[in-house]
C-alpha cells in the first residue's frame, strides 16, 4: 500500500513538472497558427519517421542480446524486444523505471537472474549517453557558432547555475553526506563477512555482484565488431527518423540531414531529463532551437516538436502495450485426459 502511494506520488510529481514545461513551452504562442499548422501538416513523413525508430528498436535488442551472452545466456530475440518495448512503455509512467521492468520482463521470460540483466543495462545507457556527447562534440566543431552558442546559453548555463546553486546552499548537507556514505562503504566492506549472515545484507551483497557481474559483459564481448556496428546504426536511425519529419512542414523542410543532427543532439537532451518520455521539455528546447538557430518562428517549431514528439509516443504506446500482454500472459495447461 506505502509503495502504491509512493509510486503515485512520484508519478504526478514528474506529470506536474512536465505540464510546468508544457505550459513554458505554449505560453504566449498563437494557437491559431500553431493549429493550422499542424492541419496542414504532411503526416506521411511520419510513417517514415516511426520505420526508422523501428529499426533503431530491433537493433537495440539485438545490441542487447550481444551484451547478456557473456552471462552465460542466450535470450530470443523475440523476447528481448518485447521487453525492451514493454521498459519503454512503462518509462511513459515513470522516467527510467523502463529499465528496470525490461530486466524483469526478460529475466522472468528467459531465467535470467534481473540485478545481472540490470548491469547490462547500465552499459547499454553509458554507451549512449558517451555517444550522444561524441555526436554534439563533432556537431559543435562542425557547425557554426550559433549551435554552439543556444547550447551553452541555453543548457549548460542554466544547468551549471541550478548545480552551482544547489552546492552553494547545501554545501554542509552534501558533506555530510558523502562523509556518511564513505563511512557506511567502509564499514560494510570490512565487515561484509559477518554482515552476510543476515538476510538482508546478504540480499544487497548478491545485487551487488550480479550488477557487477552484468557491468562486467563489456569487456567479455565475443562480436564487437557487431556491437558498434548497432550502436552506429541505432543513431543513424534516430538521426534519420528526426531529419525525415522537418519535410512535413513547409518552414522546415529546408533543414538538411547534417543540420537536423543538431535537433537529434538538443532532443536527446530534453529526453534525459527525469520527466515522462520528456514531456514538455522535447517541446520547449526544440522549439526554442529551432527559433534561435534556423530563425523558424515558434508556432512552426512546436508544430515540429508535436508531430516528433506525439508520433513516437503514440507508437511507443501501442508497441509497447501489445509487447506488455504477450511477455506476461500466461500459457494455459491443457487439462489431463481422463
Amino acid at each position: 500500500m506505502r509503495k502504491g502511494i509512493l509510486q503515485t506520488l512520484k508519478f504526478l510529481t514528474f506529470l506536474a513538472v512536465g505540464i510546468i514545461l508544457l505550459w513554458f513551452a505554449f505560453r504566449n504562442i498563437n494557437f491559431k497558427s500553431l493549429s493550422d499548422g499542424l492541419k496542414e501538416a504532411d503526416y506521411a513523413w511520419l510513417i517514415l519517421s516511426l520505420i526508422f525508430s523501428f529499426f533503431a528498436y530491433l537493433s537495440r535488442s539485438r545490441r542487447w542480446i550481444l551484451l547478456i551472452r557473456p552471462l552465460g545466456y542466450r535470450p530470443s530475440f523475440k523476447n528481448t524486444f518485447l521487453a525492451l518495448m514493454t521498459g519503454y512503455l512503462a518509462n511513459l509512467a515513470l522516467p527510467r523505471i523502463g529499465e528496470l521492468t525490461r530486466c524483469v520482463a526478460l529475466g522472468k521470460k528467459e531465467k535470467i537472474p534481473v540485478d545481472q540483466l540490470f548491469g547490462t543495462v547500465v552499459i547499454e545507457r553509458t554507451i549512449d549517453f558517451f555517444s550522444l556527447m561524441i555526436i554534439m562534440i563533432i556537431m559543435i566543431f562542425l557547425s557554426g557558432d550559433a549551435i554552439a552558442l543556444f547550447i551553452k546559453e541555453s543548457i549548460f548555463i542554466p544547468l551549471q547555475e541550478k548545480v552551482f546553486s544547489l552546492l552553494g546552499f547545501t554545501w554542509v548537507l552534501w558533506f555530510v553526506l558523502i562523509l556518511v556514505s564513505v563511512l557506511l562503504l567502509i564499514l560494510l566492506i570490512g565487515y561484509r563477512k559477518r554482515l552476510q549472515h543476515i538476510r538482508l545484507f546478504a540480499k544487497m551483497f548478491d545485487l551487488a555482484r550480479g550488477i557487477i557481474n552484468g557491468l562486467k559483459t563489456i569487456t567479455n564481448l565475443k562480436r564487437k565488431s557487431e556491437f558498434i556496428f548497432h550502436t552506429i546504426f541505432i543513431w543513424i536511425n534516430y538521426t534519420l527518423m528526426t531529419w525525415v519529419v522537418v519535410f512535413a512542414i513547409e518552414s522546415t523542410s529546408h533543414i538538411t540531414l547534417g543540420e537536423s543532427v543538431f535537433l537529434l543532439v538538443i532532443g536527446g537532451l530534453a529526453m534525459s531529463a527525469p520527466i515522462q518520455s520528456g514531456l514538455g521539455a522535447f517541446h520547449y528546447i526544440i522549439s526554442r532551437g529551432l527559433a534561435f538557430v534556423e530563425k523558424i518562428n515558434i508556432e512552426d517549431g512546436l508544430v515540429y516538436a508535436i508531430l516528433a514528439h506525439e508520433s513516437q509516443l503514440l507508437f511507443v504506446a501501442i508497441i509497447g502495450t501489445i509487447s506488455f500482454f504477450i511477455i506476461f500472459r500466461k500459457h494455459s495447461t491443457p487439462p489431463p485426459h481422463p
